[in-house]
């Protein structure tokens, strides 16, 4: 009886080979098959890998993936099914995990750094500033791809927003912005391959960022990303206040152990 292979999901970061996690350098190492995206993916990466298999699923159905990894299972071999970023965001996993717990083939799951995250480094931002925003919407425009939510309703509490697979319908985006009640002048960044070697981080207002990143040509693995948090300044966490360091010295020296004044920080 053959033993049987292993899949994993792999996240393997934004673009630069660096930003890689090691646990996902060392399933790709282990690797016979890697199934990749085309330009999605990084090519030095790929690189980082001679001894795999390479199959590059552009062009391929999830059902057809899907029995390239159980044959290559069933022979005993480990397939890295790769994502850009992380697996989780807009990766269209779900497919793949019902029809292989449907044939009752275990897979694994390896977290990546994802290229929202990678644009704040690129940006040197905080998405997250205390009383100017504290909430972030990940999403798409609607497009090929229908969204169920009302990303309009979104827009009126004005939260960062981070727009993925949207560059093309820029256009469409800024009207809505503007009609739920950004003003023209609103800060806004688009971030175009984020941490690869091509990389382009262009920031300008709402009312102008359309027509730079057509100067630019860009209208793919791009982020849209609006938020109050590009226009703040000044603002202090309370976690970190002087006010809130005094009241966990009191803690420390009235109970001489510092769990009790760790579980503060989670009531701020």
């Amino acid at each position: 009886m053959n033993q049987k292979g292993k899949i994993y999901f792999v996240g393997i970061g934004p673009g630069d080979p660096e930003l890689m996690t090691i646990k996902a350098h060392k399933v790709m190492s282990s690797a016979d098959i890697i199934i990749y995206t085309g330009s999605l993916i990084n090519r030095k990466i790929l690189d980082m890998f001679p001894k795999a298999e390479k199959i590059d699923s552009h062009g391929l159905s999830v059902d057809e993936i899907v029995d390239i990894m159980k044959k290559k299972y069933n022979d005993g071999k480990v397939v890295a099914r790769v994502h850009d970023g992380d697996p989780c965001i807009f990766g269209s996993t779900k497919e793949y995990f019902e029809l292989l717990e449907k044939e009752g083939i275990d897979f694994e799951i390896i977290p990546g750094v994802s290229s929202f995250i990678a644009a704040a480094s690129a940006l040197k931002m905080e998405y997250t500033i205390p009383e100017i925003t504290q909430s972030i919407v990940i999403t798409r425009y609607p497009g090929k791809t229908p969204v169920p939510e009302d990303i309009r309703e979104f827009m009126k509490q004005k939260p960062t927003i981070i727009f993925f697979l949207s560059a093309a319908l820029i256009d469409k985006i800024v009207q809505d912005l503007l009609s739920a009640g950004f003003p023209p002048e609103f800060p806004c960044a688009v971030c175009y391959k984020v941490s690869w070697e091509d990389q382009k981080i262009i920031q300008g207002t709402i009312s102008d960022i359309s027509s730079k990143i057509k100067e630019q040509g860009i209208n793919s693995h791009a982020l849209f990303i609006v938020s109050k948090a590009f226009q703040a300044y000044g603002n202090r966490s309370f976690v970190y206040s002087q006010q809130y360091a005094q009241m966990v010295r009191r803690v420390k020296n009235k109970n001489n152990h510092s769990d009790e004044s760790n579980n503060l920080i989670d009531d701020q």
